[in-house]
């Protein structure tokens, strides 16, 4: 019998860079003259690797040659990519299709919604879970772990001990995926994973026993999945077969290696394949699983015979086995020379916080391009952090490749779908209504100019608190608009039609049915343009896969649910733009840098729970339980992300950053950085990166300006003749510069969207209600039928009015209840909101009084009515609150049409609690000086001091030049719609000190 060949496996150590070592290696092995390399075949793990290397062979070939073919052996859906391979040898006919990922998610949604019954969450929950269960059934079939697995009586076992939510939740798993099983058998399907399996199995049966004569290379396949590594050993055994591994340490001492575990590789059947001591986090752990499974030593495995382009000095390699040691050998770092310590080319950098983070990596990536052909790669799981170096990338004009991408979600395309689902949630809320109609795909053409101006005139029509749900507040709103521009009730009614589909919605809706009503809106609103770019394409894709799935299995789902589900189905999917960036600038997540390489390699975000990131326990299988079915644990992802970053640290120049904290507060450096820290000792100061952050912090700092004053405008004197509002007489006095602002430069303060009820509105709707009582009579019972009736006309949203109309009911019944005393003792109301004027040295002043009574003796009451407490009677004595005298003083010069007498009442009714009765609403407050109170103004000097404040202040700033103070009177609250206007935080805190 012929000697059994040993295996052909190499691995490419980290400093040689991964995917130009390996091209220069495979062209003088396996190139021929006049075909090149296409007799070779070229198994890879991913999509991204193949560009990568593809990308290799164009540096490399040197005028150009036929490409080997590749083929993916990382993915699940191996149709369009190891599918092709397997064909000739009759796949098809034995191994069954796989299940439609979608439709799974949402059958496993409804099982588990069946099983759990009234305990299960709303439509949005269900579903996260159901993905979940998903990503756990595809883990445990990737390592080859069957139901009955689970079922077994050593499993039975652990689960005993577990808390009951652990039972319950595990046997929640068996059933949901016992039903979900038998519906594959009846289907004739399997699951993806478990199709993937049996294709590679397949294919290392044949390979084995049939061998094909064209050669067959596995390159930077690290999965350690039992089938996975069953097809790579086969490959290793074939005559033209090799597989090359990535970043294996060789030169790692045997008995470090040794203290890396068990690996997947008990020593005797009754143990568990991993060991609770077990060095998973150690990077080349998975390495060590890899090859037990393979059934190969470390001695087996050959070094890779040539270097790449962009390859680091050799002792890098050393200093990173070095680096990674686990803990009871890194003891011998005391002992190491400073060469074996040192890592040359090799810079920390330690930034405040994200934002300086993010600006000091642009710097270095601005300055690392003036190099020519030279190549840098940002390799971060942080896309907060890719998205802020992009956009300070773009300061130079450097559009950086993202390979990541964005999550679909926050896409143009993506928000068009979301802010219409929205609209269903919310029932036409203006938020979501006005981002729609301003998005940048509706509409687009000759027209949108006009559709914006319209959509602006919506916008400040609907400011405010937020109106009923529903069109028809929407449509009052519109037609209000349109009586001074018929076109707005064209252009309104047009997206009436649009978004009225949207909204007549049953408690239940099915899912495809929704999808198909949003996209019909979307693309009335915004055409083709919704699916023209690579965004758009990748929405058309989710949405007919969602609407096949959610058909099939009949998915229903409340209007309110709609958001919550599409933005998460979107947040699985990225959108990569297939072209267009700078060709030698990349950013990388952690998957994506896997056998990249780059002249220098940023990694960005080096932060313990980003990388690594912290471990996610499985929803509805407890840890104990997967250790014990063989499934590496959340450490495993820890040991995964630390060989990515010795992977990077393989590369020329390498930068580590950090920021101190993130958006929520301090964070602590990655524990990969602690351990570089610790190694390097005193040569880290050598390696500290401060330029750059310095830089990072000058760049947008400006030259110091002159302290911002005060501002004390003095306008022209044709500027200052404006007329005096009663209510504006109170700010002019208290705070100049409001006045300023409001009267002279005209501005206006602008509600927000969706507001808070401001005392504003809410003392307009009091106000209305009462002038329509009054100016009917003012008959006893009728105010709060009134009220009910003002406040429906104003389509206020019912929890608005649920929660206000209790209190205000009864504050008015108080109201109701005075009014009917007062008329009782000869008291009559003469007008209310009443319109007035009267002239003070040539200025007009006007204003408008609540209420004005007559008294039984003839006199005037002036009566303003406030939501809140009334003004302080010490505000009256100061001159901070005139609005009674001031209409007083109208009245009492015949200001009021119908209205004539000498006022001798000045009356604040408050529908606030009573201070008397804590139980009551309502109370009537005078702040007149007399008997025991020792604030306000008498009542026969009322007018006259009243009137030598508003003459005073019509002197001084009216037909005066005396400047608009800003904050005159620092301590007098009430006035700060223009806080920003007079820039008031810049100024302030030095006036309090006195500078």
């Amino acid at each position: 019998m012929a000697e059994r060949r040993a295996p052909h496996v190499y691995s490419i150590a980290a400093h040689r860079g991964f995917a130009d070592a390996l091209v220069a290696g495979l062209i003088p092995r396996y190139a021929e003259p006049e075909l090149g390399l296409a007799r070779l075949t070229l198994l890879l793990p991913s999509a991204r690797a193949m560009r990568i290397v593809t990308e290799a062979f164009v540096r490399l070939s040197g005028g150009g040659m036929l490409l080997p073919r590749m083929a993916l052996v990382g993915d699940l859906d191996l149709d369009e990519t190891l599918g092709p391979l397997l064909d000739p040898l009759g796949a098809g006919s034995e191994v069954p299709p796989a299940a439609d990922p979608t439709r799974r998610w949402l059958r496993l949604a409804e099982l588990l919604g069946r099983e759990m019954g009234d305990k299960a969450p709303k439509t949005p929950g269900l579903l996260r879970l159901a993905f979940d269960m998903g990503r756990t059934m595809d883990r445990l079939a990737v390592e080859g772990i069957e139901l009955g697995d689970l079922l077994d009586e050593r499993v039975a076992g652990i689960v005993g001990d577990l808390a009951e939510h652990w039972r319950e939740a595990t046997r929640l798993f068996a059933r949901v995926q016992a039903f979900w099983l038998a519906e594959l058998a009846s289907r004739g399907e399997v699951d993806a994973p478990v199709r993937r399996n049996l294709l590679f199995e397949r294919a290392a049966r044949r390979w084995r026993a049939v061998p094909p004569d064209l050669p067959i290379v596995a390159a930077g396949v690290t999965s350690a999945s039992p089938a996975l590594a069953g097809l790579l050993r086969a490959v290793a055994d074939l005559p033209n077969g090799a597989v090359i591994l990535p970043d294996l340490d060789l030169a790692l001492d045997g008995a470090v290696w040794d203290m890396l575990g068990r690996a997947g590789a008990p020593a005797s059947d009754g143990e568990v394949p991993f060991a609770e001591h077990d060095a998973a986090t150690h990077p080349q752990y998975h390495l060590k699983l890899l090859l037990n499974r393979m059934g190969l030593s470390r001695d087996e495995v050959d070094p890779w015979h040539r270097a790449g382009l962009a390859a680091a000095p050799p002792e890098r390699s050393r200093a990173i086995s070095n680096l990674f040691l686990p803990p009871e050998a890194s003891a011998s770092w005391v002992d190491l020379p400073a060469a074996q310590r040192r890592l040359s080319g090799v810079r920390l950098m330690e930034s405040a916080h994200p934002g300086e983070e993010a600006q000091a990596v642009a710097i270095l990536i601005r300055e690392a391009l003036e190099v020519p052909e030279r190549r840098v790669a940002l390799v971060t799981p942080d896309r907060g952090l890719a998205g802020r170096v992009v956009a300070h990338l773009r300061r130079w004009e450097i559009e950086a490749d993202d390979t990541a991408g964005r999550p679909l979600a926050q896409t143009a395309a993506g928000r068009v779908l979301l802010l219409l689902a929205d609209l269903v949630a919310t029932s036409a809320s203006p938020v979501p209504l006005l981002a729609l109609l301003v998005h940048p795909l509706v509409k687009q053409g000759d027209g949108r100019a006009q559709w914006l101006e319209n959509a602006r005139k919506l916008d400040l029509r609907l400011r405010g608190p937020r109106p009923a749900p529903g069109l028809e507040p929407l449509r009052a709103a519109a037609a209000k608009l349109a009586k001074g521009d018929h076109a707005i009730g064209e252009w309104w009614a047009g997206c009436e039609a649009t978004f009225e589909p949207l909204l007549n919605w049953p408690d239940q809706l099915g899912l495809a049915d929704a999808l198909g009503r949003l996209v019909t809106a979307g693309e009335a609103l915004c055409g083709t343009a919704l699916w023209a770019e690579a965004d758009g394409r990748a929405l058309a894709a989710l949405v007919d896969e969602l609407r096949g799935a959610a058909e099939d299995i009949g998915t229903r789902l409340a209007p309110a649910d709609l958001p919550g589900v599409l933005r998460d189905a979107m947040d699985r999917v990225s959108v990569r733009p297939p072209w267009g960036k700078h060709p030698r600038v990349a950013i990388y997540g952690l998957l994506e840098a896997r056998m990249s390489r780059a002249d220098l390699v940023i990694c960005g975000g080096l932060t313990e729970g980003s990388w690594p990131a912290s471990p996610s326990p499985e929803p509805l299988l407890p840890p104990a339980v997967l250790r014990a079915l063989g499934v590496p644990g959340g450490e495993f992802r820890i040991g995964l992300a630390a060989h990515d970053l010795a992977g990077a640290l393989g590369a020329p120049e390498v930068v580590l950053s950090w920021a101190l904290r993130d958006e929520g507060g301090p964070v602590i450096p990655s524990r990969f950085v602690l351990r570089v820290e610790a190694m390097l000792g005193e040569l880290g100061e050598a390696h500290r990166e401060r330029r750059a952050v310095e830089l990072a912090r000058e760049i947008d700092r400006a030259t110091p300006t002159p302290p911002y004053p005060r501002p004390s405008p003095r306008p022209t004197a044709a500027q200052r003749d404006v007329p005096l509002a009663v209510t504006a007489l109170d700010r002019l006095r208290g705070d100049p510069y409001q006045f300023y602002a409001s009267a002279i430069l005209r501005l206006r303060r602008l509600d927000a969207l969706d507001a808070d009820p401001t005392a504003a509105w809410k003392g307009e709707v009091v106000h209305k209600v009462l002038d329509r009582w009054h100016k009917a009579g003012g008959r006893a019972g009728e105010l709060l039928a009134l009220a009910a009736e003002e406040l429906a006309e104003m389509r206020a949203h019912p929890l608005v009015r649920s929660l206000w109309w209790p209190r205000l009911a009864r504050a008015l019944e108080w109201i109701d209840q005075q009014i009917a005393e007062q008329r009782a003792e000869g008291r009559e109301v003469l007008a209310s909101e009443i319109k007035g004027a009267m002239d003070c040295l040539g200025v007009k002043v006007h204003g408008r009084a609540d209420r004005i009574d007559r008294l039984a003796d003839g006199t005037l009451a002036v009566v303003d009515y406030k939501t809140g407490a009334p003004p302080s009677g010490k505000m009256v004595e100061n001159g901070f609150a005139l609005q009674l005298g001031t209409i007083g003083l109208i009245a009492a010069e015949g200001g009021f049409e119908g209205v004539a007498g000498e006022p001798n009442a000045f009356e604040y009714w408050s529908l606030a609690k009573n201070k008397a009765d804590r139980a009551a609403f309502g109370y009537v407050y005078e702040p007149v000086r007399e008997g025991k109170k020792q604030s306000g103004i008498a009542r026969e000097e009322f007018l006259s001091v009243t009137e030598d404040y508003l003459r005073e202040a019509v002197l001084d700033y009216i037909k005066g030049d005396k400047p608009f103070v800003a904050r005159l009177n620092p301590d007098l609250g009430g006035y700060n719609d223009f806080d920003q206007l007079m820039r008031l935080d810049e100024w302030q805190a030095r006036q309090d000190a006195g500078e």
